[in-house]
C-alpha cells in the first residue's frame, strides 16, 4: 500500500447517474429494476468479447471491444503508480441468476413478508435483473484501483452488499474515509472521462454500451444485448 494517496484531479468529473429516490433514502438513483431501463431498445453492434490483458490484473476478464478501448483510455489517465484492476467482466446468465437468488434470499431474511415487486427493487441495488444485466451483455466491469502492492482501500471491498457495508458501497456514501473518497474521485475522473458510467449503489461497477449507460447518457438505444463468449 502506498503511504500517500493522490488527490482527486482538479476539474474532476462527477460520475453521471440517473435520478430517482433511492431505497436507502440518501440520494436519488435509478435502479436497474426500473422500467425506464428495460424500455430502452437494444441496437446490437455485434462487437466481439475480448480478453483484458495483464495490465488490468490477473482475472483475464471478457468485455466488449469498445469497453476494452475505454478501459485502456482510463488507465492512461490515472496518476503514476496506479492502475485499474478488473476482477470481473462478462458474466454467464446462470451465474447472474445464482447471484440474484442468493442475494434475494438475504434480502427476504432481512425483510420478512416483503412483496415480489419490492424484493426485485431492493435486490437490484446489488445485482441486476438478467434481462437488462450489463455484465451479461459484456458491457460492465467490476474494478478497483491498485498500486504495486495490490488493491487500495476504496471504503469497502468489491461486492460488499448494502447490508454488509452499511451503505458504504454506494459511490457517494458520506461515511467513508477521506482517503477512500479521494480514490473514488480518481476512479471516477478516469472512467468518466473515458465515457463509462457508474452504477451508483456499487462504487466498483462501471459500464459502457448497456441500457443503463444509454439511460444515463441519453443515447437512443443500447449498443449491447446479452453476449455469448467464443467457444
Amino acid at each position: 500500500m502506498t503511504s500517500s494517496l493522490p488527490a482527486a484531479p482538479s476539474g474532476e468529473e462527477t460520475p453521471r447517474v440517473a435520478t430517482l429516490p433511492a431505497p436507502r433514502g440518501d440520494g436519488e438513483i435509478v435502479l436497474l429494476s426500473d422500467s425506464r431501463v428495460s424500455r430502452i431498445p437494444v441496437e446490437e453492434s455485434d462487437e466481439p468479447l475480448v480478453v483484458l490483458d495483464e495490465s488490468f490484473g490477473p482475472a483475464g476478464a471478457l468485455v466488449r471491444a469498445s469497453v476494452a478501448t475505454r478501459l485502456r483510455r482510463a488507465q492512461g489517465l490515472l496518476p503514476d503508480g496506479l492502475h485499474l484492476e478488473v476482477v470481473e467482466g462478462h458474466r454467464h446468465p446462470d451465474d447472474q441468476q445464482r447471484i440474484i437468488d442468493t442475494y434475494a434470499a438475504e434480502v427476504t431474511a432481512e425483510h420478512p413478508g416483503i412483496d415480489a415487486d419490492q424484493l426485485e427493487i431492493l435486490t437490484s441495488r446489488f445485482v441486476s435483473p438478467i434481462a437488462v444485466a450489463p455484465h451479461v451483455a459484456g458491457a460492465a466491469t467490476d474494478l478497483t484501483l491498485a498500486d504495486a502492492d495490490g488493491p487500495l482501500d476504496m471504503g469497502t471491498p468489491i461486492d460488499a452488499t448494502p447490508e454488509q457495508s452499511g451503505g458504504r458501497c454506494y459511490f457517494d456514501a458520506p461515511d467513508i474515509s477521506p482517503e477512500a473518497r479521494a480514490l473514488r474521485g480518481v476512479l471516477a475522473h478516469a472512467l468518466g472521462s473515458a465515457g463509462m458510467v457508474n452504477y451508483p449503489t456499487e462504487w466498483w461497477h462501471w459500464s459502457y454500451g448497456d441500457r443503463y449507460w444509454a439511460l444515463v447518457t441519453g443515447a437512443p438505444a443500447a449498443l449491447y444485448g446479452p453476449a455469448t463468449p467464443p467457444s
